[in-house]
């Protein structure tokens, strides 16, 4: 609906859309500016209150002569005096920028209304992210403000090339949704399917921000690993975006996506590029282990604790002294159960209890189950040693998704034996292997095999060593340097 001359009218139609006389944080101020009547419509605790207060004072100032010909040109070239300012036609506009922060200036007698961008966000203080410290290196991390984090990256990337493309999703939470690229390297079709996918979502509200996007961007699938990677930290995102891939900034969420991503994304942590090479290398190498150790400890352990037969000389070991009043597999279900509920409990824990609730569930209960007979003592240390390496995966949702699958490879193992062990792992690499990341295979580089790639990423190389950018993405510029 087209911006009518009369003010009153239009005012009408936005008290009635607004709620203006019903909610109290959205305000009407009316005023005369050179001997027109005009209105200034915004969202209390949304504007700079003293920038604001300034730019009224100084339009109630102005004489007719000031405003005419063309009031609204006039007002906008030479009486105010402030830098994000923009014009609207319709009512609809004026809705969505008034919900969206910035203050609306109609004026009577205009058929065009005036975007004063004032806004002051509400937002946190930047912090280093829990999820991604590292011992050296910066301690800002992304907050719930999407132009902040914009911000943060830009600070670090002052590349001309970087692009950041707005789109508003949801049609009544209208979040706002930045895809950022660097134009001479990013490869275009990536880019245009990213955005051509945000640009189709249609629901009512991104209600969950990034996540909720998330699951409309690589679309719904019964498949658990994740297949778009988060990051809190601006250096991460900038290092990406130098390799060609996309960031996708949602207003709300203290996160950023990066697109495309692989498993050995998952894998990879800033703090290997803090320190030395050498060091970088084996920090990754331990990771690597630990992976490894997360998923096959506990059912090789099974395997050979219920199949003495299969015991090499050297693992003669292996196995309980007197079995437990429930049998082995039970017991690591009910302690792969156990580990759940404690890490839910600890997310609702307030943190003075944190210590008191690990005591607890870590210690006392694992006691008393060996005492009493109903847990040997292998099974707990051997599940505690699986868990501490699944916390020593860097990214959440890969290591949840992999714990999923290293719970049904102990399913089938404690089952079927050496059958279902075999079935279980193979599954799992079969599932990886066919999962892609927009047009990214999941295993790659080593799936289909690059030898440039898989060196790069077995070794941390010296940043001056490193020439070309990763070619699975497939990006418009191979030299990095």
């Amino acid at each position: 609906m087209q911006i009518e001359a009369k003010l009153q009218e239009n005012l009408g139609l936005l008290r009635a859309k607004l709620g203006i006389d019903t909610s109290f944080d959205v305000l009407l101020r009316e005023f005369s500016v050179g001997g027109r009547d005009a209105a200034l419509i915004y969202l209390d605790g949304f504007i700079q209150s003293q920038v604001t207060s300034r730019l009224l004072e100084q339009l109630m100032e102005l004489s007719r002569e000031d405003i005419q010909p063309n009031p609204i040109d006039k007002l906008v070239r030479n009486h105010i005096p402030f830098f994000e300012v923009a014009t609207i036609d319709t009512l609809e506009q004026c809705v969505d920028e008034i919900l969206a922060g910035p203050a609306v200036l109609l004026v009577d007698g205009c058929t065009t209304a005036i975007v004063l961008d004032v806004r002051e966000y509400p937002v946190r203080g930047i912090e280093e992210p829990d999820l991604e410290r590292v011992t050296r290196g910066s301690r800002d991390g992304f907050v719930e403000t999407a132009l902040f984090n914009v911000n943060m990256i830009r600070r670090r990337l002052r590349d001309p090339g970087l692009r950041f493309e707005a789109v508003r999703v949801g049609q009544r939470s209208k979040t706002d949704v930045f895809v950022g690229y660097v134009n001479d390297i990013a490869n275009k079709e990536l880019v245009d399917k990213v955005k051509h996918r945000i640009e189709k979502v249609d629901t009512v509200s991104l209600t969950m921000g990034a996540k909720t996007l998330e699951d409309y961007l690589v679309g719904t699938k019964f498949n658990p690993f994740p297949t778009v990677r988060y990051t809190e930290r601006p250096d991460v995102v900038a290092a990406h975006l130098l390799e060609g891939h996309v960031v996708v900034v949602t207003d709300t969420s203290p996160t950023a996506m990066l697109l495309p991503a692989s498993a050995w994304h998952y894998t990879q942590h800033a703090e290997e590029y803090f320190q030395n090479p050498v060091v970088g290398t084996y920090l990754r190498w331990v990771r690597f282990l630990a992976i490894l150790i997360a998923f096959f400890i506990t059912p090789i352990w099974l395997l050979l604790a219920e199949h003495p037969e299969m015991r090499p000389g050297f693992l003669h070991f292996v196995g309980p002294n007197e079995p437990g009043k429930i049998p082995l597999f039970a017991q690591f279900m009910i302690l792969e159960l156990a580990i759940d509920l404690t890490r839910m409990a600890f997310i609702h824990t307030p943190s003075a209890l944190a210590s008191s609730l690990g005591l607890v569930a870590a210690i006392l209960l694992g006691d008393f189950a060996v005492k009493v007979g109903l847990f040997v003592p292998e099974t707990i240390l051997y599940q505690a040693v699986s868990a501490i390496a699944f916390f020593a995966i860097p990214n959440y949702e890969f290591s949840l998704a992999l714990r999923l699958f290293k719970i049904l490879t102990l399913v089938l193992t404690g089952t079927f034996g050496l059958w279902g062990f075999l079935g279980g792992t193979g599954f799992t690499f079969i599932v990886m292997a066919c999962t892609r990341s927009l047009d990214l295979p999941y295993l790659w580089p080593l799936l289909p095999l690059s030898w440039t790639g898989l060196k790069r990423l077995i070794f941390r190389y010296p940043i001056p060593d490193v020439s070309k950018r990763p070619a699975g993405i497939k990006p418009r510029d191979q030299d990095l340097q």
